[in-house]
């Protein structure tokens, strides 16, 4: 069962971020939460990969999830999803220079946090990968009020839950292993994989109902503001 558990859990992240990537791009020109969706959903795809072939520590793929789990944690689900967002918080779209810096800056996070890799416990990543997850929860917490202010409390309830779900992960991921669970963490995979679709799923929701908020109050698309210069 509990493998079932994770697998399902994995599909469901892996569609959430294709699907949901793909309207991102495609609907709202948003590359940064766009491309992000999809990294997320290529990481799901290289684990289910690995897990189904096996699971070896000496793979390629192990690596690679490695590098794409690094990637996100440290500036990806933190950095980028923060100023992907920014475009309906504050109608602020970033120069492309700052998306490409964005991305950059974490695929040498993944890169250089991927030589931790080794299964033990590393004090200073682990703390790092915690102090980004809290900065950035501090800004959902922001979205969930601007969402309620528009009158969308469902979706408001949905993106503290979420987000309280994905702190609870990163506090457990390297700090409070679950006692109950098998060598290959099976049962925390399968909730940290679930958790993380469903922050994909309701951010994109948040995101739609605060796109089509700003367009009905102000009759424009947004965003409108790039580098500090108003459309």
């Amino acid at each position: 069962m509990k493998v079932v558990l994770f697998l399902l859990a994995d599909v469901w992240m892996i569609g959430v971020g294709f699907v949901y990537g793909l309207r991102f791009l495609r609907t709202y020109g948003n590359h940064l939460l766009g491309l992000e969706w999809m990294i997320v959903a290529t990481s799901g795809t290289n684990f289910l990969l690995w897990s189904l072939l096996g699971a070896r520590d000496d793979s390629v793929l192990y690596k690679l999830a490695y590098f794409l789990d690094a990637f996100s944690r440290s500036f990806g689900i933190t950095l980028i999803l923060v100023l992907g967002l920014m475009a309906v918080t504050h109608r602020y779209k970033p120069p492309r220079a700052v998306e490409i810096g964005a991305f950059g800056l974490a695929t040498a996070g993944g890169l250089y946090l991927r030589q931790f890799a080794d299964g033990a416990f590393h004090a200073g990543p682990a703390t790092f990968f915690l102090v980004m997850n809290l900065l950035t929860t501090v800004f959902l917490l922001y979205l969930a009020r601007r969402l309620w202010s528009i009158g969308a409390t469902a979706l408001a309830v949905s993106t503290v839950v979420v987000t309280a779900a994905a702190t609870t992960i990163a506090l457990t991921y390297d700090f409070f292993p679950l006692p109950f669970d098998d060598q290959d963490r099976t049962y925390f995979y399968a909730a940290a994989l679930a958790t993380w679709g469903t922050q994909g799923f309701v951010y994109f929701r948040a995101y739609r109902a605060l796109h089509a908020h700003q367009e009905a109050t102000t009759g424009m698309k947004a965003p409108v503001r790039r580098t500090g210069t108003t459309a």
